[in-house]
């Protein structure tokens, strides 16, 4: 039977199995019985999650950790080094060749180039001498952007560990061009069914939420606990709420979203259009993606780009996919998309999203979208979405030319940030009340709302 190993961390939800299996190579070194498991899965899949976990709970072990870089791949014993630093007091028990192999391979000492087997023949008497002291737990994470002599020793001494209280805990991504440590015993990370992957992405959203937008960062996720968990922090609560999104706020995954973003530049210009006008609808409806379509001038031969399934639902291979997307679209692009989606939108059953759609194809101001920007506010905070209706109101303060009525938008979109405690948000837009001149009545119903809050002193405004 192993440790019960910590479950509260957000990223460990439905990771039961992985925990016990994980729990159980602790347990085994406390009975100086060695282990070596390497744990493969895909980016976010929750690999690092459970090395931290890990980690926390090796009370009484010795713990050596290295993170693979990509800048450092070419540096030779870059990542081994990382992991050597608590041998250091050992090395004199070393035999003369092996100690020679080691310094050399660091840098220490001048000589030939080393001689592999002897290094990580090094490092495995190193590792024994230290596990005679207390338990050894080895953490590699993101292996496959390890410098390969360095994969190549921890691999050799992997394969030699015997009787001792030594843990190998190696993380690496489930690609088919990293085939290192094959033959060594495995964990796959698999993504999450779906009532976990439901839960984690409850536990990250607080307040109420659009079902259909839950719905759309459930598909898109694809079980992937970090996009459940980043997804919705790169959504404003007035977007999970309403649903109006800016796929363009989603957070970066760096080199991921920019492989994404390279295959887009790669394609005919209707399948990067098709692409940005299936990021710029946030429910993933394909009858309204397709109506919106037809209007740009875009047939099915422009759903070639296979990032995308147009099924049932319309869904994204990767949440980065939207995200790049977006980003690779132009100005104009992006107008023309959601002006074709505000078309197809219909007045009636869902007259917010489409006066959202409206303001985000409009780049000068528009007194009549305003004043329906401002009438959806008006629904949100009757529906007790104050952050949304404070969005709404934004939006339609930018649209507005009368200089007054801008400013009485701008402070109803700072009472109803006020209003959810949001107050740093509200006191950032008091600048722009000050530069357009309240009306009286405007002015006085936000004074008496935020009289007594101290950190916004609109009391203090002066007026000419």
């Amino acid at each position: 039977m192993g440790e019960l190993l910590d479950a509260s961390a957000p990223g460990l939800v439905g990771r039961e199995a992985e925990l016990e299996a994980l729990g159980e190579l602790l347990a085994a070194a406390r009975n100086s019985r060695s282990g070596v498991l390497v744990v493969r899965g895909e980016a976010g899949i929750g690999k690092s999650v459970l090395l931290d976990s890990v980690a926390d709970n090796a009370e009484g072990f010795y713990v050596a950790r290295v993170a693979g870089v990509e800048s450092e791949m070419e540096l030779p014993y870059a990542g081994l080094q990382q992991l050597w630093r608590p041998f250091v007091d050992c090395e004199p028990f070393l035999p003369e060749p092996q100690h020679t192999a080691l310094t050399t391979a660091f840098g220490l000492s001048a000589g030939p180039p080393p001689d592999r087997f002897l290094v990580g023949l090094a490092v495995l008497q190193l590792l024994a001498k230290l596990a005679d002291q207390q338990p050894v737990l080895w953490l590699v994470d993101d292996a496959q952007w390890l410098d390969r002599v360095s994969v190549q020793t921890i691999e050799c001494v992997a394969r030699r560990l015997l009787a001792d209280p030594i843990v190998f805990l190696i993380a690496a991504r489930d690609a088919p061009e990293f085939g290192d440590f094959a033959g060594l015993p495995e964990l796959r990370l698999l993504p999450l069914g779906d009532g976990d992957a439901a839960a984690l992405l409850g536990s990250v959203v607080a307040g109420p939420t659009d079902p259909r937008v839950v719905e759309r960062i459930l598909a898109e996720s694809h079980g992937n606990p970090l996009a459940l968990l980043e997804l919705p922090r790169a959504w404003t609560t007035a977007e999970l709420a309403e649903g109006l999104a800016d796929p363009g706020q989603l957070s970066s995954f760096g080199p991921l979203e920019d492989g994404f973003a390279r295959r887009l530049r790669s394609l005919p210009r209707d399948a990067r259009l098709l692409l940005t006008l299936a990021a710029a609808e946030p429910l993933g409806d394909p009858t309204l993606l397709w109506h919106a379509a037809e209007r740009l001038g875009l047939g099915w031969d422009a759903a070639t780009s296979g990032l995308v399934e147009f099924g049932v639902k319309v869904r994204f291979r990767h949440p980065l996919v939207r995200a790049a997307a977006h980003r690779e679209a132009s100005t104009r692009e992006r107008l023309d998309v959601h002006r074709a989606l505000a078309e197809v939108t219909d007045p009636i059953v869902d007259p917010d999203r489409r006066v959202w759609h409206l303001a985000n194809a409009t780049v000068t101001q528009d007194d009549e979208i305003a004043v329906e920007l401002e009438r959806a506010a008006d629904r949100a905070k009757s529906r007790g979405g104050l952050l949304a209706a404070s969005a709404l109101f934004e939006r339609a303060a930018l649209l507005t030319t009368d200089a007054a009525r801008r400013a009485d938008r701008t402070l109803s979109a700072a009472a109803a940030k006020r209003d959810v405690g949001a107050l740093d948000a509200a006191l950032g837009l008091l600048p722009a009340v000050e530069a357009n001149d309240a009306s009286d009545q405007g002015f006085a119903e936000y004074a008496r709302q935020t009289a007594g809050v101290r950190t916004i002193p609109v009391l203090e405004l002066t007026r000419a």
